[in-house]
């Protein structure tokens, strides 16, 4: 009986053995990804270079007077621009998205492109040049994996600005040393939930009367 126990202590300890065998190989494998993941203390070292998207547009010939004479700060000195850092060209360096929206309603009134590798400027060397500008009612770009993609409000005669018949999705690709289209998508927007002001549903008088 002893000899029996004996034998039962030792087959359990080597089926202990052999698992935490398995577990410390596991271990060991956890153990060395982050060491040979370097890329979190490479992109900490290249912070990213903003610009001063007021500026850029107040100084650019290409965007309207309108434009200039409506960007003014809607608090203090908070001004209704919305800025992108993001790659679009092949400048080598991040290309800025700027939209300029309304105080009110933010309603986008121009969308610019503004790629690093234009005329020298005298305070700051290389400066920013312009290389797609649209300016309408209700537009506003933003950047999807390397291509640039706008968004523009549709309105029928009588939409009110809050709702708009739908939108057109356009997307554009750098292509030599301009933006060309690559897709364009057309949505139609539903009016007949919310506040859409359709005259029909929101109007009838019959349950009201009964």
């Amino acid at each position: 009986m002893a000899v029996a126990a004996a034998i039962g202590l030792l087959t359990a300890g080597c089926s202990t053995g052999g698992t935490g065998t398995r577990d410390e190989g596991a271990a060991r494998t956890d153990q060395g990804t982050p060491s040979s993941a370097p890329a979190p203390s490479s992109s900490a070292s290249s912070p990213l270079k903003k610009v001063n998207a007021v500026r850029l547009i107040m100084n650019d010939p290409k965007v309207s007077d309108r434009v200039k004479d409506d960007l003014k700060p809607c608090v203090a000195d908070a001004y209704p621009v919305d800025t992108s850092y993001g790659t679009l060209t092949d400048s080598g360096t991040p290309d800025v998205v700027v939209n300029v929206l309304t105080c009110g309603d933010a309603v986008g009134v121009g969308t610019y492109v503004y790629r690093l590798g234009g005329a020298k400027d005298d305070a700051k060397g290389t400066a920013y040049e312009n290389v797609f500008s649209l300016e309408e009612p209700a537009v506003y770009s933003t950047i999807d994996r390397g291509d640039l993609v706008v968004t523009k409000q549709v309105y029928a005669e009588d939409d009110p600005v809050s709702y708009p018949s739908g939108e057109d999705v356009i997307t554009y690709r750098w292509t030599g040393n301009k933006f060309t289209e690559h897709d364009r998508v057309h949505n139609e927007y539903s009016k007949t939930v919310g506040d859409g002001g359709i005259d029909g549903p929101g109007e009838q008088p019959a349950p009201s009367k009964n």
